[in-house]
């Protein structure tokens, strides 16, 4: 299966290193693939910044190279603030792209769970949502550190 992911542009220099952890280990939002499955990026980019402008059109490159799914990187939900902009872009790939788009990559780590759970980020249903498949549990959280 060829996967796509955009990061949040203020981490713009990130190598990738936890989403492709995460991705062969089939951790955090990666869990939804068999292992016997494999996993292929064919696209990685930022989405340009807010208000987002790669989220436009970056999207129709990453299905010209064969992806089935774009997944935004955890980086969207743990930095502060949280993507502002997160629905409208989920909301935008889907109904335009007709394309499907999983919120996050790698797990929550540990600190960024602790931060934002002291500080009600992610007190809201919407946002309870939209972190579950990156929240895992504190074993895993601790391991991307």
């Amino acid at each position: 299966m060829k996967l796509s992911i955009i990061i949040c542009d203020r981490y713009k220099t990130c190598a990738g290193g936890k989403c492709f952890k995460a991705m062969k280990n089939r951790e955090g939002a990666f869990d939804i693939y068999s292992k016997e499955e494999p996993l292929e990026i064919v696209g990685y980019t930022s989405c340009g910044g807010c208000p987002g402008g790669n989220i436009e059109y970056s999207p129709e490159e990453m299905i010209k190279n064969g992806t089935s799914a774009i997944h935004f990187a955890t980086g969207f939900v743990v930095g502060y603030p949280p993507c502002p902009y997160i629905l409208q872009f989920k909301k935008f790939i889907e109904d335009k792209y007709k394309i499907p788009v999983v919120v996050g990559t790698h797990p929550i780590p540990q600190k960024y769970f602790l931060t934002h759970k002291n500080i009600d980020t992610w007190n809201t249903k919407e946002w309870k949502d939209l972190i579950s498949p990156t929240l895992v549990n504190k074993e895993l959280r601790l391991k991307y550190d």
